[in-house]
């Protein structure tokens, strides 16, 4: 076919062309990065932690607003709880000081022992090493009382927890690769062999980085991880931003457009800015301080393109006419409402359908966007609470939260996304019910 002849493109797929050309690979080999990924898959591991660390101390500090008094059920179920709660703070506490509160031990075994999988060594053994070398310089071990302080211990360290766990692994990879390690003969059972694989390796991490502690504190006056805090601490603020995050969830959505998981693609980045910000909020709710985070737990999900996908999802039941728009929905609806949104991203599809992937976009700004503002404002209450991610956006919000005014919330942005998607659907649904009529006549 000659060039005059051939098919002009559109402006569509000139977008598709330049983002499977540039901004795909690049998000590909991110997400790929071995460093990224044992830090996301290594915090994936938290999940269930934050979870119960963060049930403990509700059941411990009640959300009751300060001077509450009695008058009606609720307030006096709140006072109830409050008083049994201060009854029996010591033994309620042990679950979140177990958890939340030494959060930075759980990240850096998690993440060293990712990193091991993906080089193939014995994962329990360099998780143990990593672990030593992080108790080491944490500055947590007090040798006048003979005590462990877990205030070194807790969110404000993760991140020279997570430094460690890596840095650590690649020192012992490093050191078995070059054959500086103890070899014992191949009769060896290998459950026995491979804490000796590491016994050379774990020697000059602990002396190395124990060290390396001695001269930053001499130096900065800070340890290791403190420092590490220090650095990372403006990063962590800069990506909560707003924009930051509206930024992301651009790049999510687009990724999901070309079919590919938007949020496992960029939770190598997010994933331990919003464990570490969630950490930090339980913490404060404890002290009874102010949050200090808004982008932090699951509230880019609760506040984004879960409300969206139920929104596509009742426009299509309510107001479409396709019959195969019509049978992906009844199928849907179920795993939609538990936030499982496969069925339609695949079913319908949203992949590299410009009806969906505009109101997705549109609605996941509006949305974010519209909670940000009025939890900043101080109207909304914010995230300190992980929840299951299948309970049910509406309630996840309020018990994330613990605040009633983002069920409000929620169903008001849902019913903004409505009319939103109402015209791109119906407009998807007018071009599949010609289609479909079509194919019908040509049956026929």
């Amino acid at each position: 076919m000659s060039e005059a002849t051939a098919p002009k493109q559109s402006i569509m797929d000139k977008f598709q062309a330049v983002m499977e050309r540039t901004i795909v690979p690049i998000g590909m080999k991110i997400s790929q990065q071995k460093y990224l990924a044992a830090i996301r898959d290594g915090m994936t591991v938290m999940i269930p932690i934050t979870i119960i660390g963060g049930f403990a101390c509700l059941l411990a500090v009640p959300p009751a607003p300060v001077g509450l008094t009695g008058g009606n059920i609720f307030a006096d179920f709140l006072l109830a709880w409050q008083a049994w709660a201060a009854a029996n703070a010591s033994v309620l506490m042990i679950p979140y000081h177990m958890t939340i509160g030494i959060i930075s031990v759980f990240v850096v075994c998690g993440v060293a022992y990712q990193l091991a999988q993906t080089y193939k060594m014995d994962g329990v053994n360099n998780m143990l090493c990593a672990l030593l070398v992080f108790l080491c310089v944490s500055d947590a071990v007090d040798l006048e009382t003979v005590s462990i302080s877990i205030a070194k211990l807790g969110a404000s360290y993760m991140f020279g927890a997570m430094m460690i766990g890596l840095l650590v692994v690649e020192i012992n990879h490093q050191c078995i690769k070059h054959n500086i390690s103890i070899k014992l003969p191949a009769s060896v059972p290998p459950n026995v062999a491979a804490p000796f694989n590491v016994l050379i390796p774990m020697t000059f991490s602990v002396v190395g980085f124990t060290l390396l502690n001695v001269l930053c504190t001499a130096v900065t006056g800070a340890g290791i991880t403190s420092l590490v805090y220090t650095i990372f601490q403006p990063l962590l603020s800069a990506t909560g931003s707003l924009p930051s995050v509206l930024l992301i969830n651009v790049i999510m959505t687009t990724f999901w457009f070309f079919g590919i998981h938007g949020a496992n693609m960029v939770s190598v980045v997010t994933s331990p800015i919003t464990t570490a910000a969630l950490a930090a909020n339980l913490e404060a709710y404890q002290a009874n301080h102010p949050l200090p985070y808004i982008f932090s737990g699951a509230v880019n999900s609760v506040f984004g393109n879960w409300i969206t996908y139920f929104a596509i999802l009742l426009v299509v039941l309510f107001f479409c006419k396709s019959s195969q728009l019509k049978s992906v929905a009844k199928v849907a609806s179920v795993p939609c409402v538990f936030n499982i949104n496969e069925p339609m991203i695949f079913g319908m599809p949203t992949v590299l359908n410009v009806f969906t992937y505009v109101p997705l976009l549109i609605c996941s700004i509006i949305n974010f966007s519209t909670y940000y503002l009025l939890a900043d404002a101080g109207i909304l209450g914010r995230f300190y609470i992980t929840l299951p991610f299948t309970v049910p956006g509406p309630l996840q919000a309020f018990l994330a939260t613990m605040d009633p005014k983002t069920i409000v919330l929620y169903f008001v942005l849902l019913a903004v996304d409505v009319l939103v998607c109402l015209p791109f659907i119906k407009a998807y649904d007018k071009t599949l019910v010609e289609a479909e009529t079509a194919q019908e006549k040509l049956a026929a």
